[in-house]
């Protein structure tokens, strides 16, 4: 997969594009990505990307002008022998970031993401060249790097060969709607806490029925608007009944 970040900041991605399994999936090669500094298509030589606000107000705007200029020519690069990838737009007025549009991501042969700073980009910028605004939450951030850092990190594991164990991947948060279900690793014993006994015993069908059960007391305690659209069996609905009315598990 290619991914392309445009980013006045291209040094902000040095130590996380090397480190760990992203890293690695860089240098294996399953992951390409490519760093475009957005003041490279400034047009004045002092390299110009932001501009005072009309209307006034604080802080600064990102520049139309450089941003289009940069999102066509990446686009251009990315359009070899498939549709060029789509530019999404990092905004906090975007669509919020799930595990379904990670995977509908990951499923591309590339994206363009485009980093925004300071009050934002030119709404020009946005309406000429930009495919899709995502956020990663209903908060502000100093710069779109960090929110592209996201995204990437989240995509790439979705990816082939990116994890060692792809069945980590199946099971984690959100992957079924559910919270995941608690890992424990030795000692048996730490600091007077003992790992669940069915976790020893070495029964996988009591193992998958424990952590089918706690992924659910889970999501009902911390996140039950979840299962509102989790894929839930018959079972899982009388578990979740038991869970929500303890009588019911002791009649």
């Amino acid at each position: 997969m290619r991914l392309d970040l445009l980013t006045l900041f291209p040094e902000f991605f040095d130590s996380p594009l090397k480190s760990s399994i992203l890293g690695r999936a860089i240098a294996s090669g399953r992951i390409v990505v490519h760093l475009h500094d957005i003041r490279d298509w400034a047009t004045d030589r002092h390299r110009t990307a932001d501009d005072a606000p009309y209307g006034g107000g604080g802080g600064m705007v990102m520049k139309a002008e450089p941003v289009v200029k940069a999102a066509r020519a990446v686009k251009q690069m990315t359009a070899a022998g498939h549709e060029p990838s789509p530019v999404i737009y990092l905004t906090p007025q975007g669509e919020p970031l799930t595990a379904s549009r990670v995977r509908e991501l990951a499923a591309l042969p590339g994206v363009i993401l485009l980093c925004g700073n300071y009050e934002g980009i030119d709404e020009r910028a946005i309406d000429l060249v930009v495919d899709r605004e995502i956020s990663i939450g209903d908060y502000v951030l100093t710069g779109g790097e960090v929110a592209a850092l996201v995204l990437l990190n989240a995509v790439a594991r979705r990816l082939p060969g990116v994890l060692g164990n792809e069945v980590s991947a199946a099971r984690d948060s959100f992957e079924e709607g559910l919270l995941d279900y608690p890992h424990y690793t030795r000692p048996e014993v730490f600091e007077g806490l003992a790992v669940p006994a069915v976790l020893l015993g070495g029964n996988h069908a009591q193992i998958e029925a424990w952590r089918r059960q706690e992924a659910l007391a889970r999501t009902l305690r911390r996140r039950p608007d979840l299962l509102k659209s989790a894929h839930l069996t018959d079972q899982d609905r009388r578990r979740l009944g038991e869970l929500e009315d303890p009588r019911r598990a002791q009649g």
